[in-house]
């Protein structure tokens, strides 16, 4: 039964590099990030007017600086070109009235928060907030009248605004998501809803009803500030990254291994020492995986500690991932989490150690979805040496964990 796990230890680090390895290291601690991409805005908080126009577009850049695996903040610069139909046939007494298409070309620039809420997965979900400024320009803000028997036009009301430049804060509150593509890239989609600060980008400021005043005070017939939204496809690249994320690592399962030395482990726990076919791990794998049978007392070959640390190893990830597909694939199995040290320090000091050895091998499986109550953790401190010696390499596999069958 330990030759089986052996191998399964080693397979799971096999399998788990080809596919898996480069999303790991994709996620760091911190990143610098460039986007950019297309954008179509839309008006929403306007009333009185028709959007039955086509001239909805632009175009966004960023600069994105990633402070941890959840946190991020932006600076965002974009160009949207926006229009609205208002007061379409429009009947008054000289006639017959037309709204002109009320033209806008807003400048934006932005400085919001992101936060991820599953950094470590190929796609990510995320809630983007923040501030921003909107430069505009709204154009052709001006109703006409055609007279219906001459076919004269003549110009019935002209907002204050028409052709004028104007500045307003905006408050920003949206959702998206980013898709891993490559170590480096993402494509990027964004939803985002713009509260303003005034009532000016549609072209009348509905607050004042100095606009269009014979309209009954107000071009729109509301009173609140404006509103508009956008929604953002674009991509995002990884120009600068930190050390690789350990959170990530811990999440996934999937670590940079040092498979010389998780083969070096498993030779020194075989009874007769023997090359590694990898090849034919692979068959034996996909044989064995799913008809697992849990041995009273389960070591963990590769599951080993520093000296006076117990902080999991690298090599140890994809060989807890096993264990805990086999925990999983076995819920009626019980186990006790039993750590052991090696035969440096006080019994006491070591009892603590195990103990906490044990703890760390414990909370790993709950995060990788093991019920908790199955699950007890014992400290054994050196009093259950596997090996004798007292070299470093035979420490090194004394301070080890193993699983017992309770």
């Amino acid at each position: 039964m330990k030759k089986l796990f052996s191998i399964l230890s080693i397979s799971a680090v096999l399998l788990l590099m080809s596919n898996s390895f480069a999303q790991d290291r994709s996620v760091a601690t911190d990143a610098w990030a460039f986007g950019f991409g297309f954008t179509y805005p839309m008006y929403v908080g306007i009333n009185g007017a028709s959007l039955n126009t086509s001239e909805f577009y632009g175009g966004h850049i960023l600069i994105q600086r990633n402070w941890s695996e959840h946190v991020a903040s932006r600076i965002k610069g974009a160009y949207n070109h926006v229009a609205a139909q208002y007061y379409a046939n429009y009947n008054d007494n000289n006639g017959f009235g037309n709204g002109e298409y009320v033209t806008n070309n807003m400048i934006t620039g932005d400085l919001d928060l992101i936060y991820y809420f599953n950094p470590c997965e190929p796609w990510s979900l995320f809630l983007v907030t923040g501030i921003g400024v909107n430069y505009n320009k709204p154009e052709n803000a001006i109703v006409y009248s055609t007279n219906t028997e001459t076919g004269e036009k003549s110009i019935v009301a002209e907002s204050e605004l028409n052709d004028e430049s104007n500045f307003g804060a905006q408050f920003n509150l949206g959702a998206g998501i980013e898709i891993k593509i490559g170590e480096d890239w993402r494509i990027r989609g964004e939803g985002t809803y713009h509260t303003m600060g005034n009532s000016k980008i549609d072209g009348v400021d509905s607050r004042t009803g100095d606009d269009f005043g014979f309209f009954g005070g107000s071009f729109f017939g509301g009173n609140s500030n404006d509103s508009w939204i956008h929604a953002d496809l674009g991509l995002l690249y990884y120009f600068s990254k930190g050390e690789p994320s350990k959170y990530c690592q811990l999440y996934t399962g999937i670590a940079e291994v040092d498979y010389n030395r998780v083969e070096d482990i498993v030779r020194r726990y075989q009874t007769t020492p023997t090359e590694v076919d990898y090849d034919r791990i692979c068959e034996m794998v996909k044989k064995c995986m799913g008809k697992t049978e849990v041995a009273d007392k389960w070591v963990l070959v590769g599951v080993n500690f520093d000296f006076n640390k117990a902080t999991l190893r690298n090599e140890s990830y994809p060989i807890l991932d096993n264990a805990a597909a086999i925990l999983l694939s076995h819920p009626e199995v019980n186990v006790e989490i039993q750590g052991h040290t090696d035969q440096i320090g006080s019994d006491k000091y070591n009892d603590e150690l195990s103990l906490k050895r044990a703890e760390a091998v414990k909370k790993y499986l709950i995060a990788k979805g093991v019920d908790a109550g199955r699950l007890t953790a014992a400290g054994k401190g050196k009093r259950e040496l596997m090996f004798k010696e007292g070299d470093e390499v035979s420490r090194f596999y004394n301070r080890r964990v193993e699983f017992h069958v309770k």
